[in-house]
């Protein structure tokens, strides 16, 4: 029985040591093909499509924007970067970005080069992961109120007011910073100057100021242990190449949003102060061809002028098919009142309302994400009266530029008859009869009070002063003016 156990253990031993070979044989050859698997999966090129967001954010910038992300979804892109450099801009605009970028299921990275200041902060926010270009700064989003006049600037809102347009951009804000894992305190302290915003003991930014970083402020660590975490930024970058040897995807093909030509000047259109500009001009043309006799040049640069201030408002996304129909119905009504209808009336006045509606339309917009019957925010009626208001300066501006200049002009002379005939140059209207003053004769008809005198061999037509002359009653001439012959009886 004993020579049994020895004889298990020796076979066993044995076995087990043939085990470790075939071991390390079968690790030799597994270990080298899982590195190799493992390193084309860390290598395997894909598409990092790039959306540059720079200068102000506007209405026309949600459309390019949203066709951007379209087109990554298309091309199954690895990543989506937005290459962010703006001053800031409308807060309608950046929501609806917000939500564009927001609902890509592609992870979206900022590349803040340099500046993504206001609304360009809350947008970045909206990213998985923000990078920064050195000396690049993020922060300073509280909303602002802007005069109505041009160039007028911002001014100070009344406190009610304030906190009216404050507390939803802290709410948009606090929210897209939550959703991506961002600090929401420190997205509010961007947007409330009266907060205090720290780590720890560590003071970042005191009570009184808002919230900016630069780029080594935000890739600072604050924290400790397993807390220890970049404030705001994921790293320091030299450019979108740097980023993406950064995240692991350097073999990808960059692929960059290239804007329209139609985009671009859309962007141009329908921003401030370009708009009320276009506008004032496009009805400048109209008057002045309503003044002027036929239908020529003014006119053609009116409608011209208008239906380029309408296409570029309908690429932004402002000017429905809605709208245009209205304005021009409105158009055709003050035609018809001018040229047709006698007087000035229901249609005049049917088409004023109908021009007014169509363009205010235009300017306020349609939300692209709210039902039609939505009502248009403040910021939205603001940004209206701020271009009406240029559209009124430059009528008024251009209107009397054009009733100084326009009579000494050359073009006004070809227009317009100028001349003027005096009495003293020998003009005269009609023949005056001067010579037959005092002559006498009889009504060949009564006069009541016009009729036929007979003075000699003439025979004239006369008008009777005072009361009415029987047929055949003597008569005399009583004065002369120009063709008026007057007679009295004898």
């Amino acid at each position: 029985m004993l020579v049994l156990n020895l004889g298990i253990v020796h076979i066993y031993r044995i076995m087990k040591k043939h085990l470790y070979i075939l071991s390390a044989v079968v690790l030799s050859f597994i270990t080298p093909l899982l590195a190799t698997a493992q390193t084309n999966t860390e290598q395997e090129a894909g598409i990092a499509y790039v959306i540059p967001i720079h200068d102000m954010i506007e209405r026309a910038l949600v459309y390019v924007v949203k066709r951007g992300v379209t087109e990554a979804e298309a091309l199954d892109a690895s990543v989506i970067i937005i290459d962010m450099d703006t001053p800031g801009g409308r807060l309608d605009a950046t929501a609806e970005i917000i939500k564009i970028i927001t609902s890509t299921k592609i992870p979206t990275y900022t590349f803040v080069n340099p500046d993504a200041i206001s609304a360009g902060a809350i947008t970045a926010m909206a990213t998985d992961h923000i990078y920064m270009a050195p000396g690049s700064r993020i922060g300073d989003a509280m909303p602002i109120m802007m005069s109505p006049l041009p160039m007028g600037g911002p001014k100070a809102m009344p406190d009610d007011l304030k906190e009216k347009a404050v507390s939803p951009t802290v709410a948009m804000i606090r929210a897209v910073a939550q959703r991506k894992g961002h600090d929401a305190q420190l997205a509010e302290a961007m947007v409330r100057a009266e907060i205090e915003y720290k780590i720890g003991d560590k003071v970042i930014c005191p009570a009184g100021q808002l919230l900016t970083l630069t780029s080594q402020d935000a890739a600072q660590i604050v924290g400790e242990g397993d807390d220890a975490h970049p404030l705001l930024s994921a790293g320091t970058v030299e450019s979108i190449e740097d980023l993406l040897n950064t995240i692991g995807r350097g073999s990808d093909e960059i692929v960059t949003l290239k804007s329209s030509t139609a985009e671009r000047l859309a962007r141009i259109i329908d921003g401030f102060p370009m708009s009320g500009i276009l506008l004032a001009l496009g009805l400048l043309g109209l008057y002045i061809e309503y003044k002027t006799p036929g239908f020529g040049i003014p006119g053609i640069s009116g409608l011209l002028i208008l239906a380029i201030w309408f296409w570029g408002h309908h690429i932004a996304g402002m000017a429905n098919i809605a709208e245009i129909v209205i304005f021009s119905i409105g158009i055709l009504l003050i035609m018809a009142e001018i040229f047709i209808i006698p007087g000035f009336g229901a249609a005049g006045i049917a088409g004023i309302i109908l021009v007014v509606i169509g363009l205010f339309m235009s300017m306020v917009g349609n939300s692209f994400s709210v039902e039609w019957y939505a009502l248009p925010t403040l910021e939205d009626i603001h940004y209206a009266m701020l271009n009406f208001s240029i559209t009124l300066i430059v009528i008024l501006a251009g209107g009397i530029i054009l009733g100084k200049l326009l009579p000494k002009s050359a073009a006004f002379h070809r227009l317009c008859l100028d001349a003027v005939e005096h009495r003293d140059d020998g003009y005269t209207s009609a023949k005056t009869s001067s010579e037959l003053l005092g002559a006498k004769g009889t009504a060949v008809t009564t006069l009541r009070p016009s009729g036929i005198g007979e003075f000699g061999d003439k025979r004239l037509d006369i008008i009777a002063r005072g009361s009415f002359i029987d047929k055949s009653t003597p008569i005399v001439v009583a004065e002369v003016r120009g063709s008026r012959i007057i007679v009295e009886k004898v």
